[in-house]
C-alpha cells in the first residue's frame, strides 16, 4: 500500500486518498469498526469507489491521518475529526 499516488498508482488505491474518502464520514465520532461498516457498505453496494481497500487498509488510512491531526480520538476510544473539534462528549 502506497502513502501517496504516484505515476503508477491512483489516488484511490494510495493511503492519503482513502484517509480523505474516510473523512467526509466523520461528520460525529465513530469506533473503528461503525467506520467499517460503512465504507465496507458503500463500496459494495454503489461500487462508487474505484478501489478495492481491506480491514487492514483502512486502519493504516486512519493511522495516517491521525498522525497529521486530521482526526483524534476522544475519551470512548472514538475517532472524530479534528477540524471541526466534535468529540461527542
Amino acid at each position: 500500500m502506497m502513502i501517496l499516488p504516484t505515476k503508477h498508482i491512483k489516488l484511490s488505491e494510495c493511503l492519503v486518498g482513502l484517509g480523505g474518502y474516510l473523512l467526509k464520514y466523520l461528520d460525529k465520532p465513530k469506533t473503528v469498526d461503525q467506520l467499517w461498516m460503512i465504507f465496507s457498505k458503500k463500496i459494495n453496494n454503489t461500487k462508487r469507489f474505484p478501489a478495492y481497500h481491506s480491514f487492514d487498509d483502512v486502519v493504516l488510512a486512519l493511522n495516517l491521518l491521525f498522525m497529521i491531526g486530521a482526526v483524534d480520538i476522544n475519551d470512548k476510544g472514538e475517532i472524530y475529526n479534528a477540524s471541526t473539534g466534535t468529540q461527542g462528549k
